[in-house]
């Protein structure tokens, strides 16, 4: 099959989005189909078969920083797509009406639309926009073919706001590609390891992260040496640096900045406890599945739908905003040697289901019977 893989944004950034596009396309180039890739604004030069269609524009939204894509010209749209002669347009849902919704109309009658729904919004203003992009696309809606949502809770999102209909393909990832970091003797360390890496960013909890240290450490809550490294960037850091050295609590956090891709698995790997604090609008939880396929600890969760809907057991889930209590929690793991090892061997079981070679061939089989479908029509 010829596809090729829509995206408003663009693909120059590795957030879950992004994750999905690439991790999907690679697998479907490994499969033997010819991928394309339908981005807005992209510099990279290292993804093959790449199409940067649109100049784009920085906003906020969800409480993420995302770029979307201004009026694309619908001639040059026209033009590609006949050129490339594609089977499968596939959409990343939501969809601008700018660069998306122009590719949904001007591919030709053979063409197979499916999409894949995305998005959990959190606050009343992302819904209310949510609610008013749906209106927008309600014509190019409808020549959807198939549409999958990546959990059960975005699922329902996209019934009540878009009025799709969908079924749930999890969002996959490589597993292999996490999990042999623990092959190996692990790295020793002299102290226990609590592991953070995401954006800096409110929704992402890193500050209810500091404040359940500052809580620890009031209260002496462990004797058991740790550390805390908080792993990534984002507009919050100086404000959480700032907040160690108020709270005196600099001996025990690290902010080491951005870590690349292929540090990850590794920095993810040397966690006794690997935690992520989000407090609310997560839609699945791909940084989940990574940590869980790689920590030889347990890995813990913000109490959130999407993240509820990915962890291998519900002793992983907490609270963020009640500080006293995750301090308590991270203070009970510090100490509990024998239960990191039992919940890292649940997690290290559980989480292969979500391996690409498990997903893949459930999006290929919805290719193939979505293209079929469309050109008995």
């Amino acid at each position: 099959m010829k596809i090729g893989l829509v995206i408003d944004d663009s693909l120059d950034s590795t957030d879950g989005v992004q994750q999905y596009v690439r991790c999907v396309g690679e697998w479907m180039r490994e499969r033997g189909h010819q991928v394309h890739y339908l981005a807005g604004s992209t510099v990279r030069t290292d993804i093959e078969n790449i199409h940067s269609l649109s100049r784009n524009m920085k906003v906020r939204f969800n409480g993420n920083q995302l770029s979307i894509p201004l009026p694309a010209n619908q001639g040059k749209l026209r033009r590609l797509v006949a050129r490339l002669e594609l089977d499968i347009l596939h959409v990343q849902v939501p969809y601008s009406p700018f660069l998306a919704g122009k590719l949904i109309r001007v591919v030709g009658p053979n063409v197979a639309v499916v999409g894949t729904f995305h998005i959990l919004p959190y606050s009343r203003l992302a819904q209310f926009a949510s609610n008013v992009l749906g209106k927008i696309n309600t014509a190019t809606a409808q020549r959807f073919d198939a549409l999958m949502a990546v959990s059960e809770p975005t699922q329902v999102f996209a019934g009540r706001f878009f009025g799709f209909t969908s079924i749930v393909v999890a969002n996959p990832f490589h597993h292999d590609a996490f999990s042999v970091a623990r092959r190996g003797k692990p790295a020793k360390h002299a102290v226990r390891r609590i592991v953070y890496l995401g954006r800096l960013v409110e929704r992402k909890g890193p500050f209810e992260l500091v404040r359940a240290v500052a809580e620890i450490e009031r209260q002496n809550l462990t004797s058991t040496p740790y550390e805390v490294i908080i792993a990534g960037k984002g507009f919050l850091r100086p404000k959480l640096e700032q907040f160690t050295r108020d709270n005196k609590i600099t001996d025990k956090v690290i902010f080491p900045g951005f870590v690349d891709e292929s540090e990850k698995a590794k920095l993810l790997a040397s966690g006794d406890i690997v935690v992520f604090p989000s407090t609310t609008g997560e839609s699945f939880g791909i940084s989940l599945l990574e940590g869980m396929a790689a920590s030889r600890g347990v890995v813990l969760a913000g109490d959130n739908l999407g993240y509820a809907s990915v962890v291998a057991d519900k002793k992983q889930l907490f609270n963020p905003r009640d500080t006293a209590a995750f301090a308590r929690l991270l203070a009970r793991w510090i100490d509990d040697d024998t239960g990191r090892l039992t919940m890292a061997k649940k997690q290290q079981s559980y989480v292969k289901q979500f391996d690409v070679d498990v997903i893949g061939p459930k999006i290929e089989d919805l290719y193939a019977h979505a293209l079929q479908k469309r050109r008995q029509s």
